[in-house]
């Protein structure tokens, strides 16, 4: 059964600034948590049918491939996501709070490739709480990021 992840952020800045920051995956080493550099990128990126793989930093998450399912300018992308450990669907989606303010959430939602006893425990106690500081992290730096590209 999937497990579900998700986190808002409220970011003041217009949606073309952060659409245009996210969907740069050269510029993810600065706000993504553990992104470390991209192995392959399709060149229509992020429509619908491309797919980016990339390396985690050391100790994270190792090859990360992403193929996007739907893109809609403006809404948001989702994503199939796989890596050595979890496979699943991501969705980041925009909403315009204010002429110069967006939400956005980043959603998981994932299924652990290895099973056990204890698999479930150890992902309630632990590997969700873990994903969902991670997805944290990247809206807050995505933050950081955009208050930067305007100062």
């Amino acid at each position: 059964m999937p497990r579900r992840v998700q986190v808002a952020q409220l970011l003041r800045a217009r949606l073309s600034e952060v659409e245009a920051l996210w969907y740069d995956p050269q510029r993810w080493a600065s706000f993504v948590d553990g992104f470390g550099h991209v192995a392959r990128l399709s060149d229509d990126w992020p429509a619908a049918g491309s797919t980016l793989s990339w390396d985690s930093l050391p100790g994270g998450r190792g090859r990360v491939v992403e193929h996007v399912e739907a893109y809609t300018p403006g809404e948001g992308q989702t994503s199939l996501v796989e890596d050595e450990t979890l496979s699943g669907r991501q969705q980041v989606s925009f909403a315009v709070d204010e002429p110069e303010s967006v939400v956005v959430r980043l959603a998981l939602e994932y299924e652990l490739k290895q099973s056990g006893p204890l698999r479930a425990v150890v992902d309630l106690l632990f590997i969700r709480r873990a994903l969902a500081d991670s997805l944290g992290r990247t809206l807050a730096r995505l933050a950081i990021e955009l208050e930067s590209d305007r100062g």
